[in-house]
């Protein structure tokens, strides 16, 4: 599997984010705060594609919240490559790329739907774990928050 920054205006991605959104949007009541592709590229995003061939895989992203706390954003596995450890690979692809900016902590906001059982479970396969909002949300019915404290894990 091949890991390339990459641009989420693209028209390669266009499908697979419009996917990941209509699907967060219905699974959470329109209160998903997933980015679309101009939120993906703003400055304070990288944004990473995964590739097994040149098939797109799945896609995740990393926003700078301040010099020492990152957001992980938007991860997906495309529906044919779900259970192929794509996210897996974008997982600790992310927390490397925290851990060379010298981030002290990764935090995220996902659903509480079923659709969000297996993302949540690499999270906390990964040492996530559950914590209170953070940067600018607000908790609701339909979201929940993680952190993982860069000290805590071994490279």
């Amino acid at each position: 599997m091949e890991i390339r920054k990459d641009d989420p205006t693209a028209s390669r991605v266009a499908e697979l984010l419009s996917h990941h959104l209509r699907e967060l949007h219905a699974a959470m009541n329109g209160h998903a705060s997933a980015l679309d592709a101009t939120g993906l590229a703003a400055a304070s995003v990288t944004f990473w594609t995964a590739w097994q061939a040149d098939t797109l895989a799945g896609f995740g992203a990393l926003k700078e919240l301040d010099a020492r706390h990152g957001e992980v954003k938007s991860m997906r596995a495309a529906p044919a490559a779900r259970g192929t450890g794509v996210g897996r690979t974008l997982l600790d692809h992310i927390i490397a790329d925290a851990r060379s900016r010298g981030y002290a902590r990764l935090s995220l906001e996902t659903g509480t739907a079923a659709l969000h059982a297996p993302a949540i479970a690499l999270y906390r396969s990964a040492g996530f774990v559950q914590c209170g909002p953070f940067a600018d949300y607000q908790p609701n019915p339909h979201n929940q928050f993680f952190r993982l404290d860069l000290a805590d894990v071994i490279p």
